[in-house]
């Protein structure tokens, strides 16, 4: 089992629907989201095209992929749109009204960080 710690990322207030934020944590680049009322937290890559999935858009509760149009369910990182690998969903919590999310201490491979171009 892969060791993690819990990291704190700020007031889920700041979260507002449909809005999304990145935090790196570790070497990781976490995606938060608030969709239908959830807060939810996957790995802000593009399992397809590795490409940063925050350029993206989210439609009923769903992720878009900015350059080919993959489409990965927020709420457990399922891929729905196309046949590609799930994304890695991280466990998320709050606490007093912070967001807090579990991380892998090992920092990411290259097959889990995004592209910047």
């Amino acid at each position: 089992m892969t060791e993690a710690s819990w990291h704190r990322l700020g007031a889920e207030s700041d979260i507002a629907e449909g809005a999304m934020q990145v935090h790196v944590v570790g070497g990781w680049h976490v995606l938060v989201a608030r969709t239908d009322g959830a807060v939810v937290a996957v790995n802000d890559r593009c399992t397809h095209a590795a490409a940063k999935l925050s350029t993206g858009r989210i439609r009923r509760g769903a992720l878009m992929c900015p350059l080919h149009g993959a489409r990965f369910e927020l709420a457990d990182g399922r891929c729905i749109g196309g046949a590609y690998p799930n994304l890695r969903a991280f466990e998320l919590r709050v606490v007093d009204g912070m967001v807090e999310v579990l991380v892998p201490d090992a920092p990411p491979g290259m097959d889990e960080t995004p592209v910047t171009v």
